[in-house]
């Protein structure tokens, strides 16, 4: 068989190549390798413990891209021979191409640790079988340690706990969601998770798990002991390399493909997109190992539309990091530089900070405070990042901040932006918390 475009993997970054190189080059013919028949939602995988009925509601369909006359083969990939451009499968079908995408996507951490491979420890796979497992032993379970404060940990932890089951959160550093907030936001969600009774235990690693022929319990660094009947390991993930092992694709310290500004890799007509590739921080150029769907599908969109030619100058300067999620009625977004990761990287900044209402007037029943951080660069103005935390509406306005930061706006250019506003759905344009922050920056900023 032969196909002008082959993509390995069959997740966000996969789909949203395909469909992208569809729509591009119609008249290309393209195949999606996938090993199941059905994929899950990432980003959704949290909620089929209680928002979510169950794992097979949490289902990313493959309809659309089909539609469109995408192809799907669902099997596993034995061999990638760059030199023949030969793809070859388990089940002894051979597949010719033109092009190459590799969207292999990442697999979670399982650390080394004694007790790991007990019967009721679990990872966070983006696996529907595997994650039918996990669900089944949470439903039974009545004490879950979770470890790991990232989005996952979270998530999974405030999605148990609203299942009624008794729920401990372990984080090794002082803070949860450390690598995306400040201080005072991962605050912000703390509290709001032990006030609904997560028992949180920060600045603590996990040793052991203990238990004969099931988990029993768990082992800190400080000595303490906690009873569980269902440990899930939430400590992070790593590209999903291992096809590439005798493939002379170029891979960067991370671990993940080295791919450049089209997604291009080190070896002719063959791109990668998504969880498999190195990406790199937008601000310092240094390698980031950040994931997210989001940025899969940005990736995913740049590759698709530059297989065969460079249509349009599509450039991924890199991963801003837009990110947001909502714990316990909270919803905290993020996008760019921290002030801590500004700090730590020796930038010149000036922070500006708002508080606001979301509606108006404020005594609207749905109103929410919302809290906006934002840094800017002393010298030029330009926006660095920001944090916000309050109401749904917040997980739309982390966007405005993204593209934002991708046009390199500045503090004067918030002051003069014009909105659209309503009472019931946005805060008073009298009032906007994106300005009000901008005006505060620009205060602290002549006041030095």
């Amino acid at each position: 068989m032969k196909k002008d475009v082959v993509i390995v993997g069959g997740g966000p970054a996969g789909i949203v190549t395909a469909t992208t190189a569809k729509k591009t080059y119609p008249d290309k013919s393209i195949v999606v390798i996938r090993r199941e028949r059905e994929g899950v939602v990432p980003c959704g995988i949290p909620y089929i413990f209680h928002t979510l009925p169950t794992v097979d509601a949490n289902t990313m369909p493959i309809k659309g891209a089909e539609d469109l006359g995408i192809d799907f083969i669902f099997d596993e990939v034995d061999e990638i021979s760059t030199d023949s451009k030969m793809v070859k499968l388990s089940g002894g079908e051979s597949i010719e191409y033109e092009k190459l995408v590799i969207a292999t996507g990442s697999q979670p951490i399982f650390p080394p640790i004694k007790g790991s491979k007990l019967p009721g420890v679990f990872t966070i796979a983006k696996d529907k079988e595997y994650l039918k497992s996990v669900y089944a032993a949470a439903k039974s379970a009545k004490k879950v340690v979770v470890v790991g404060g990232g989005f996952i940990g979270v998530e999974v932890s405030d999605e148990i706990l609203s299942d009624g089951k008794e729920v401990y959160l372990v984080e090794a550093v002082d803070q949860i969601l450390m690598a995306a907030f400040d201080k005072e936001f991962g605050t912000m969600v703390s509290e709001r998770l032990e006030k609904k009774g997560t028992k949180l235990r920060t600045g603590m690693k996990l040793c052991e798990i203990k238990g004969e022929d099931k988990v029993s319990g768990v082992v800190l660094d400080n000595g303490e002991e906690i009873e569980a009947d269902m440990v899930i390991l939430s400590i992070g993930y790593r590209p999903n390399v291992k096809l590439l092992e005798n493939i002379p694709v170029h891979r960067g310290i991370t671990g993940g493909i080295w791919a450049d500004e089209y997604m291009r890799t080190s070896v002719q007509d063959v791109f990668a997109a998504g969880d498999c590739v190195e990406h790199k921080c937008f601000f310092t150029r240094k390698p980031s190992r950040l994931m997210l769907a989001s940025t899969a599908a940005f990736e995913a969109r740049v590759a698709g539309s530059n297989l065969f030619s460079l249509k349009m100058v599509r450039e991924n300067h890199g991963n801003l990091g837009v990110f947001s999620t909502s714990v316990a009625g909270l919803t905290v977004a993020a996008a760019g530089l921290t002030e801590c990761t500004a700090k730590m990287e020796n930038f010149d900044y000036v922070v500006g900070v708002a508080k606001g209402i979301d509606r108006h007037p404020g005594s609207l029943p749905d109103k929410s405070e919302i809290f906006v951080k934002m840094v800017f660069s002393k010298e030029s103005g330009i926006l660095l990042g920001a944090q916000m935390a309050g109401g749904k509406s917040v997980g739309e306005m982390i966007n405005i901040i993204g593209l934002g930061l991708q046009k390199g706006i500045t503090v004067n250019d918030f002051l003069t932006m014009q909105i659209g506003s309503h009472p019931l759905l946005t805060a008073a344009p009298t009032s906007y918390p994106l300005t009000l922050a901008a005006e505060n920056a620009l205060m602290n900023l002549r006041k030095e």
